[in-house]
């Protein structure tokens, strides 16, 4: 039975499930406009969502026809997966931050087996056994990689830029940006009264940003032609800071459901970051440590020869970036002369 849930003064959520995901579905938020439904994200590109999709506007009397806009709140294909065939099916706009439709173009223009060919080396690098990687290099020779997720996700028509109300008639909606999860990731200020008139400042929706009971993964930005050496977790730290600020009244996340008390969320998660860099800090003084061996001795919601293989892959570039994290602070860093890389603590 299709899940709807009103939030009051125009905005709805609709869940739109995720195939074999422990996550289990994506809150797709319906904000009503006086130009039509616009709806913050869009859920997988799959059969199922796409048919749960429909009903639930079917079941706030609209549909899929009737949306005019769709605001990406970051690319991963939980959300904008379904993006391209609502704008088929509607004509409606897509706006996201540059950012992430920088990483959209990139994957749509890319050779299908190129992102495998990058992953095996990264893995490589950070100190994966060859048992690992081979994997990867027989489904590149397979050409399985184009039976994955994102690879022709729709290219958005809109910009999303940081600090500026969007094109909503009759709300207001402003864009704030919190890279971290991904590097265009925004969080959306509905800077209205609370319809329960909450203490506070409007209503935030949070995409994966600030989740009530989860920690997002924090990995790092992938781009193979880029060699900057970027600190994604320092950007999701300063983000979830600025997040803490706004003082408002809910949050509207993409995944579980709504919450209030945002600044409490936000001190949790500063919290267990800086528990896990002190954690990693002190395996780093034991002995130098590559990526892949740290992310072996972390705690993580079970044992590491538990982990499936795709997630040890999200495992160990939560290390690294942790790794980045700690190299800035100037607490840890490079073993000179070793390959792959090993890191110790300063």
């Amino acid at each position: 039975m299709t899940q709807v849930t009103e939030h009051g003064g125009g905005v709805w959520s609709i869940q739109v499930p995720i195939p074999d995901n422990p996550l289990g579905h994506t809150l797709v938020h319906l904000l009503d406009t006086d130009r039509g439904p616009v709806l913050v994200d869009t859920g997988w590109d799959d059969p199922a969502s796409w048919s749960e999709l429909g009903a639930g506007l079917a079941a706030l009397g609209t549909s899929v026809r009737d949306v005019h806009g769709v605001v990406i709140t970051h690319h991963h294909p939980d959300h904008h997966g379904l993006s391209g065939k609502v704008r088929e099916e509607s004509g409606a706009w897509i706006a996201m931050h540059s950012a992430d439709t920088a990483v959209v173009r990139r994957t749509r223009e890319s050779e299908p087996g190129a992102w495998l060919d990058y992953l095996a080396r990264k893995l490589a690098a950070v100190g994966a056994p060859e048992e690992h990687t081979a994997p990867l290099l027989a489904a590149r020779s397979a050409g399985r990689m184009r039976t994955l997720p994102g690879l022709r996700s729709a290219l958005p028509d809109r910009e999303i830029v940081p600090g500026e109300l969007l094109d909503l008639a009759g709300r207001r909606l402003r864009a704030i940006w919190t890279p971290g999860h991904t590097p265009g990731h925004v969080c959306l200020h509905l800077e209205e009264e609370h319809p329960a008139r909450l203490p506070g400042r409007g209503r935030l929706f949070s995409g994966d940003h600030l989740l009530p009971g989860i920690s997002p993964h924090i990995g790092l930005y992938e781009d193979p032609d880029d060699a900057t050496v970027t600190d994604p977790l320092g950007d999701y730290l300063d983000s979830l800071e600025r997040i803490g600020r706004l003082g408002v009244a809910e949050v509207l996340p993409a995944h579980q459901y709504a919450f209030a008390d945002a600044a409490g969320r936000v001190r949790e998660l500063l919290d267990h970051h800086e528990e896990r860099l002190t954690g990693l800090l002190a395996l780093l003084a034991a002995a130098p440590l590559t990526p892949w061996q740290l992310a072996e001795r972390m705690e993580w919601n079970r044992p590491w020869e538990q982990i499936p293989y795709g997630s040890r892959n999200i495992a160990v570039s939560e290390a690294e970036a942790h790794v980045r994290r700690l190299v800035k602070l100037g607490r840890a860093e490079a073993v000179a002369g070793t390959d792959p890389v090993a890191y110790v603590a300063v």
